[in-house]
């Protein structure tokens, strides 16, 4: 790969044309980075063509359409006395005599709107059409508005890509133009198969170019996993070349007092990640293991035991969660065997203001506190560490590389432990976190239910339901969660409220 390409794949999203440091700082929360490849890198997730049409008489409610008009006049909005507001209407006519409602609601860039539509002129408009019995055909915020001469603007094909707030899809596909008019002037001799399957995702002209069995896709998907295993060979040799840590051997006394206090024996898969934990940290190269196992698999006793190995020899163990709930849980359960123990344990959340933040950040300073359980608050700028030798991480996939870096700078290369509830197949474990040692509890605690996780298409929904009311007729509770609230354009993933009226509808009542 040329210097000119590297270069260019690395340049921060702010310098490309039209983008800018806020609208940089935007797409840096949404890919997770902010270098142009970042950007090639977050493919469009569907297409939505757009049908070409001369008159909207003959065509379809929700069909999206880019159709040529005459603008005839406009009926600016107001209020009703209900407190009700009424749109603003530009009445158009297209070339056979159809008539066309554009509606804005609210006043936000309406002059701006209005401008863009003079009466007495032409332009081509596109959007999601609508029929209504009172004004006919409608479209409610037009995606695309142009004169005649500029219609090559309006995509037959647009990508519709995946967005966060502060972000459309104007930006995103006005970004994606300017990024490859740049790549097309840079030679790209080697990796010219990559970038002709970047350029055909981003540009596909139909839902089927995006499948994971198409040509394209696979070339991306091959590339991105050669690029993550020589990667991670590369982090591996770099730990074993020049990072040196420190060998933790306790005494042992603080976990043979756990032990005894403990109301149940731990099983035998615990025993071997124990073991497998206490090898890495005898070791003077920094340990770098996931723990993977189940909700109420043990995991947590597991990294405690981890953390007392540290409290024996006088240093201190940072337990990073991902949100202020998950680590109030964590501390609810650890404090009261720390203080049995003899051990400093606090915690530190971004609720810590003031007078007892400052307490809390001098015990942490001189090392007291052996154990400090937190959030992102862990490793803040004011946050001394005295001898920080254990980093653990609850949920590691929540958190992005640069913040486990942050956390673990805190310390001179201290052990890291990595917790995780998301059940992986082996496979791909050694896949994604080829950079680490796994350990997987398997086994349940005595009394334990077995967690069974299945994945079912849409049309079992049907079958599904019949389960649920087996389970509710028991007197079982149900929770369906969704990862929307609302249903949203921009994805087809279930809504909460949708999926509240479907269920609603069989189970009446027993819905909340």
């Amino acid at each position: 790969m040329n210097k000119e390409l590297l270069d260019f794949l690395n340049t921060d999203l702010q310098f490309i044309k039209g983008i800018g440091p806020v609208l940089a700082a935007r797409l840096d929360d949404l890919l997770g980075g902010r270098r142009v490849l970042d950007f090639l890198l977050h493919t469009p997730r569907y297409i939505r063509p757009r049908c070409v049409s001369e008159s909207v008489i003959g065509a379809k409610p929700n069909e999206i359409i880019t159709i040529p008009v005459r603008i005839e006049s406009h009926k600016k909005g107001g209020v009703f006395r209900n407190g009700k507001r009424r749109p603003t209407q530009v009445i158009c006519r297209d070339k056979l005599g159809g008539v066309l409602t554009l509606q804005f609601f609210g006043n936000s860039f309406l002059d701006a709107w209005l401008e863009k539509l003079p009466i007495g002129e032409y332009r081509i408009v596109s959007g999601k059409l609508d029929f209504n019995d009172v004004r006919g055909a409608t479209i409610n915020h037009p995606d695309f508005i142009e004169k005649p001469e500029n219609q090559f603007k309006i995509p037959e094909f647009q990508a519709i890509y995946p967005i966060s707030a502060g972000l459309t899809q104007r930006i995103m596909t006005n970004a994606r133009d300017t990024i490859f008019t740049k790549l097309d002037t840079i030679q790209k001799t080697s990796t010219q198969d990559f970038f002709n399957a970047l350029y055909a995702i981003h540009f596909a002209k139909s839902n089927d170019d995006l499948l994971p069995n198409n040509k394209n896709v696979s070339i991306l998907a091959y590339s991105e996993l050669l690029a993550h295993q020589v990667a991670i060979g590369l982090t591996r040799a770099r730990r074993k070349r020049g990072i040196v840590g420190r060998s933790i051997i306790g005494d042992s006394k603080l976990r043979e007092k756990l032990y005894a206090l403990l109301p149940f024996n731990l099983t035998d898969a615990q025993t071997k990640t124990i073991k497998e934990i206490e090898s890495d940290m005898a070791n003077t190269e920094p340990m770098m293991r996931l723990v993977q196992g189940d909700v109420g698999s043990g995991k947590t006793i597991v990294a405690l035991i981890a953390a007392l190995n540290a409290a024996e020899c006088k240093l201190q163990t940072a337990f990073m969660a991902p949100t202020d709930t998950l680590a109030q849980q964590h501390y609810a359960k650890i404090k009261p065997i720390c203080d049995k123990l003899g051990v400093v344990c606090d915690i530190l959340t971004g609720r810590d203001k003031g007078a007892t933040q400052k307490e809390k950040l001098i015990s942490i300073r001189s090392g007291r506190t052996r154990i400090v359980i937190g959030t992102h608050a862990l490793f803040q700028e004011a946050v001394e560490y005295k001898d920080l030798a254990l980093v653990i991480i609850d949920e590691q996939h929540r958190f992005g590389v640069a913040q486990r870096a942050a956390l673990s700078a805190k310390g001179q290369n201290p052990d890291l432990l990595a917790l995780s509830a998301t059940p992986i197949p082996r496979t791909l474990s050694m896949t994604i976190y080829g950079d680490m040692d796994i350990s997987i509890i398997a086994q349940k605690p005595v009394g334990r239910l077995q967690i069974k996780t299945s994945a079912l298409p849409v049309n079992r929904i049907p079958a599904l339901v019949r389960r649920l009311q087996v389970q509710i007729n028991e007197g079982a509770k149900v929770f369906w969660v969704c990862p929307l609230v609302v249903e949203s354009e921009e994805s087809d993933f279930a809504a909460a409220e949708t999926r509240y009226e479907f269920l609603k509808k069989i189970f009446g009542n027993k819905v909340g």
